[in-house]
């Protein structure tokens, strides 16, 4: 027994272990951070000498950022297996491993892989990019950042969505951004005994003239429905800075029912009329 105990103590004792630590470990562990942080620092003079670039280029900030990160992600890759083989670790053996198991994680994982998959898609196919308005489903507001695994999307009431790149590329996407100009569509209603063509003036005068819209195209009255108490009209408008459609087609539908009320234009409840019968 006091042999075991002694040749453990003779093991594991300070002065074994600190010339091991002194001769092979920390010569080793300094190599590698030093590895590391060579290989960081050259990717921070990397990174902003392409930013200084990419800037002189026409690519817009959503290709940018993607390349970037192409870049970010293939450095420390070579940063972090620099660092290992300086450790002493079989980098070759370490990857084959890393293989298998990543087969077995691949399928533990899918939807974090299919989200990757479809953020590239993204970035390929382009359907909008950083800055744009779009409606995706129900979620309407301003595309913050495009990374590979989800959109970030911060609505109109400040709100931040973090939605699946897989979510996107299986819908619908709206951009309201991707081509000059939108037209606004401001709906309303008018008695079936009005004069249409004075409606017509008063709409119409109320966006003549006005800088937002485009010059090019005129707007337009049209009626979309002949109901049974009411007509229904729409003023349609091209709208030359697309971000400010909200907030113009509320300020258009106010002062439209301003000028027509003005006007004396009636503009009906929907109403029904109740007649007695003598019995």
């Amino acid at each position: 027994m006091d042999t075991i105990w002694n040749r453990l103590a003779e093991l594991f004792s300070p002065t074994r272990i600190g010339g091991y630590l002194a001769d092979s470990l920390v010569p080793d562990l300094i190599a590698a951070v030093a590895a590391f942080l060579a290989l960081w620092l050259l990717y921070k003079l990397v990174d902003r000498a392409l930013q200084a670039s990419l800037r002189r280029t026409d690519l817009d900030k959503t290709a940018s950022l993607f390349i970037r990160t192409v870049v970010r992600y293939g450095i420390l890759t070579i940063a972090v297996v620099t660092s290992l083989a300086q450790l002493g670790v079989d980098v070759t053996s370490l990857l084959t491993s890393l293989g298998v198991a990543g087969l077995t994680i691949g399928f533990a994982a899918k939807d974090v892989l299919s989200n990757v998959i479809s953020g590239l898609f993204i970035f390929w196919d382009r359907p909008f990019v950083v800055g744009d308005l779009v409606e995706i489903g129900d979620h309407y507001g301003t595309v913050q950042e495009i990374t590979m695994r989800s959109t970030r999307v911060v609505t109109v009431d400040g709100r931040m969505l973090a939605i699946p790149n897989s979510e996107i590329v299986s819908k619908t996407v709206a951009s309201y951004t991707n081509f000059p100009g939108l037209r606004l569509d401001v709906d309303f209603t008018v008695a079936v005994t009005e004069d249409l063509g004075r409606v017509r003036d008063i709409a119409l005068g109320l966006v003549a003239e006005d800088a937002r819209f485009s010059p090019d195209k005129a707007p337009t009255i049209v009626v979309t429905a002949l109901n049974d108490y009411n007509c229904a009209i729409q003023l349609r408008v091209w709208l030359l800075d697309e971000r400010k459609h909200i907030a113009t087609r509320f300020e258009i539908r106010e002062r439209l029912f301003e000028q027509l009320r003005e006007g004396n234009v009636d503009m009906p409840y929907e109403t029904l009329e109740v007649r007695t019968r003598a019995a």
